[in-house]
């Protein structure tokens, strides 16, 4: 499928440009040197990327679930929630950690989860962020990123298509990728 035009207020965004973006943002963050001992991301939009990186570092996964996009239809930010527990495999979270996102947006989710992070889990000794684009409207800087927006648009990653999907509409949807 065709996505629209990108400009300055959406950028449009296919399953092969994401998946190179995120295969692009794990080699910056090999080329780094630094050393990490898990991975967290945060879902929904990180899990994607964090998957990857746990894949290719060979490290365990944690998930932090949390949420802030639900007025107007997910496009105004509201109070932000994290979640009391995180899932992992492997002990608590502890040692050097890669938090991973999709983008920073206005900054407030990762700021408060590295507030979180510092504040209740001693055992982290550092915890460094990648995202794949950081807007220019971002109050937080990540310590890697591959791309800065700073005209802000509104990014239509490819998984979008799902929100508006539903069960009753699969067969339909199916057959439509299948033509």
């Amino acid at each position: 499928m065709n996505n629209p035009q990108t400009n300055e207020k959406h950028l449009w965004v296919s399953w092969d440009e994401y998946h190179r973006l995120i295969e692009r943002l794990a080699l910056k963050v090999h080329e780094s040197g630094w050393k990490f001992d898990m991975v967290l991301c945060l879902a929904r939009g990180g899990v994607r990327p964090g998957d990857v990186f746990s894949r290719i570092f060979d490290v365990p996964l944690a998930i932090l679930s949390t949420s802030s996009y639900r007025e107007d239809k997910g496009t105004t930010q509201g109070d932000l929630d994290i979640a009391k527990y995180m899932t992992m495999t492997k002990g608590p979270l502890s040692g050097k950690i890669l938090l991973v996102d999709d983008l920073a947006d206005s900054g407030v989710t990762l700021i408060k989860v590295m507030q979180h992070l510092k504040e209740n889990f001693e055992g982290v000794t550092e915890v460094r962020s990648a995202v794949i684009w950081t807007k220019g409207s971002s109050a937080f800087r990540p310590d890697y990123q591959m791309e800065e927006l700073p005209h802000n648009p509104w990014i239509h990653q490819p998984f979008e298509d799902y929100d508006g999907l539903r069960p009753h509409q699969l067969a339909a949807w199916i057959k439509k990728g299948d033509a």
